[in-house]
């Protein structure tokens, strides 16, 4: 098992810009989970920028440590765990580009290998989500967003970052019994919206539901929806108030806190996980750091989610 980087050997400023300062993945004959940047931002409805969030979450990753305290665990010792680069793909195209983040993503899974994704904007949840799917079938997702993401088309185009919960309800790759939204809140372009996510299937939990419940009462009624299945989990950081995720491009008032999102993903534990991602960080709006450390921290968690799932 190759670890990361001995920080007490080499300051966490130097050495390699790895996720975590991980090795990567030529570096090891077999990976059981790969950290992967997607930098795609062709389908954003508003700001730009999230074309660049691989490299500035690699970036505040390098403090990260190996020792999980809340979940008692030391994942890059339980796993191997690596920075898979990222998956270079057209920022002209929209469709090809999800050919190839589907493809890229069913390539790194065929031997067993688990992806934990960095987007890149919320339109790579579709192909990351057809490729799992492939090897699990319909699977449970939890949808940590500001926004529902079940839109039909924006300006006539089926496939945006507004869009992709949709398409993957009509492609049949999701469990319809157990697909949740947790934090919406702002305003809707009208009641419709809603009435058409709940036709889809999907429950809510809006982020005030998340303050007067609290997380206990949130993560039960969660594991609840969710039972043995297998579950992906794809977390918009904009489901953080911008106090602590400023750098994003589509932010709404009213968010969850960042310690809210880690005890969420931490009650998570036991859970059947089989991949995730981290999506919609947008560096040039961000403000020392906070999004991208946010965004690290969140991508450590489902990681050592994912390790502790290993040592059942």
């Amino acid at each position: 098992m190759i670890g990361p980087v001995d920080s007490s050997r080499v300051p966490r400023y130097a050495g390699p810009a790895t996720f975590a300062r991980l090795p990567r993945l030529d570096q090891v004959a077999h990976a059981d989970v790969a950290v992967v940047g997607v930098p795609f931002d062709t389908g954003v409805s508003y700001r730009p920028g999230a074309r660049f969030a691989p490299a500035a979450v690699r970036e505040a990753s390098r403090l990260l440590r190996p020792y999980h305290p809340g979940l008692d665990v030391s994942p890059f010792e339980r796993l191997q765990v690596v920075d898979g680069g990222d998956i270079a793909v057209n920022p002209f195209h929209i469709g090809e580009a999800i050919e190839t983040i589907d493809q890229a993503a069913s390539d790194l899974q065929a031997d067993g290998t688990r992806l934990v994704t960095i987007g890149g904007d919320h339109t790579i949840a579709l192909p990351l989500l057809r490729a799992v799917s492939r090897i699990h079938g319909p699977v449970a997702l939890l949808h940590f967003d500001a926004h529902l993401d079940t839109w039909d088309t924006y300006f006539g185009e089926p496939y945006t970052h507004g869009t992709p919960f949709r398409r993957a309800v009509e492609d049949g790759i999701l469990d319809t019994e157990a697909i949740s939204h947790v934090g919406t809140r702002g305003p809707l372009y009208g009641k419709k919206d809603l009435e058409d996510d709940r036709r889809l299937g999907f429950g809510i939990v809006t982020s005030s539901d998340v303050m007067r419940r609290g997380v206990d009462e949130t993560v039960d009624a969660l594991r609840q929806r969710i039972g043995s299945r297998p579950l992906y989990v794809s977390v918009d950081i904009d489901v953080l108030d911008p106090a602590h995720a400023p750098g994003t491009g589509t932010p709404e008032a009213g968010g969850m806190t960042s310690r809210e999102l880690l005890e969420i993903l931490r009650g998570l534990r036991g859970l059947d996980l089989v991949g995730a991602d981290v999506v919609e960080v947008a560096p040039a709006y961000d403000h020392a750091d906070i999004t991208s450390v946010a965004a690290s921290h969140v991508a450590y968690d489902l990681v050592s989610l994912l390790a502790l799932k290993e040592g059942q």
